[in-house]
């Protein structure tokens, strides 16, 4: 018995020795230590081994079990070392060749005219204002000389979420909480770009688009003011040459009123589809504060005077790019958005 165990010992030692695999390892242990493995076997005839012979014989029948699965358990770890060596050398990076390039993004158009218009306006000396896009009733329409009846409030349609509050349909609700927090001091100078809200969505309009409002109170504003301005913010975004002209208009919260239009960008006022033949194109609306709104702010509109213009700036950008479908902007389209 004893030197059976010892021939399986050496046999099982070579073996292992040579193993190249897990596979081959593996079948080498089913066969020695298995359930019908030669060691089994061996174990399970000690029962009809006399006394002395049996205990011998078990004793050495254990060390050679444990001897052969420390082997076993040896050369698996060597086998795994191996692969991993063999993984290591096929896969290795070499970390000093230059990494890959990324793809670099661009800022979006709308935000690059909104940029452009903060830093023209900031240059003349305005401060940027911002204000919630939830507004109460009262600072979107009553305090803008808009009361519940006036039907100025046809012009915008409105999402309401109660009664009192919608999603604003201008940014010049934050006009009137600036004027009551500066109230009575002297000058108001911002200008105020946000996100609007309003029921209308085709290729001009949009439920959700960007504007930016403008005011001026102090002594002595007049409309020559509000016209040297608005000039040289036209000259500054769509080129020295440009020409503008004004055109009565009603807004409730300005008294008097007036469009702004500039020559055609794409054939110079000369006449094309893109201004319908007329050589011109609107771009803003604008007037001197009324009155009222002046009150509603705090400011007494014997003693200070005022303006306020209000641009789409989704139209100037179609405008200054040659964009003909407002939707473009918000489809994250990116062959047109690379353009940019």
């Amino acid at each position: 018995m004893i030197e059976r165990l010892n021939l399986i010992k050496n046999d099982a030692e070579k073996e292992i020795a040579v193993a190249s695999s897990f596979e081959a390892l593996n079948e080498i242990k089913v066969r020695i230590l298995g359930r019908k493995g030669k060691m089994t076997q061996i174990l399970r005839g000690l029962k009809d081994l006399a006394g002395e012979e049996r205990a011998e014989a078990g004793k050495t029948a254990n060390e050679v079990k444990n001897q052969l699965e420390n082997l076993i358990e040896t050369k698996t770890a060597e086998l795994k070392q191996a692969e991993l060596d063999k993984r290591l050398q096929s896969e290795k990076i070499d970390v000093t060749l230059p990494g890959l390039p990324l793809p670099v993004g661009g800022i979006h158009p709308i935000s690059r005219v909104t940029d452009e218009i903060k830093a023209i306006f900031t240059g003349m000396g305005f401060a940027v204002a911002e204000g919630p896009e939830i507004e109460t009733d009262y600072y979107n329409f009553e305090a803008l000389n808009i009361p519940h009846d006036h039907p100025a409030r046809d012009m915008q349609d409105s999402f309401y979420i109660t009664e009192q509050m919608l999603l604003r349909t201008h940014t010049s609700p934050v006009q009137v909480r600036t004027m009551e927090k500066m109230a009575p001091q002297i000058p108001v100078k911002i200008i105020v770009p946000g996100k609007v809200y309003r029921k209308d969505d085709d290729a001009t309009h949009s439920p959700m688009f960007n504007q930016v409002e403008g005011l001026l109170i102090d002594e002595n504003i007049t409309f020559a003011n509000l016209k040297g301005i608005l000039m040289l913010f036209a000259q500054k975004v769509f080129g020295e040459q440009v020409k503008v002209r004004y055109r009565p208009s009603f807004f409730p919260f300005t008294e008097p009123s007036a469009e702004m239009d500039i020559s055609c960008v794409n054939c110079q006022g000369g006449g094309c589809r893109v201004c319908s033949y007329t050589g011109w194109l609107e771009i803003l609306g604008a007037g001197m504060v009324n009155p009222r709104v002046l009150q509603f702010g705090g400011y007494d509109p014997e003693k200070v005077t005022g303006f306020a213009f209000g641009m789409g700036i989704e139209r100037i950008a179609m405008l200054k790019f040659g964009i003909n479908d407002l939707r473009l902007f918000y489809d994250n389209d990116k062959r047109f958005l690379t353009q940019f």
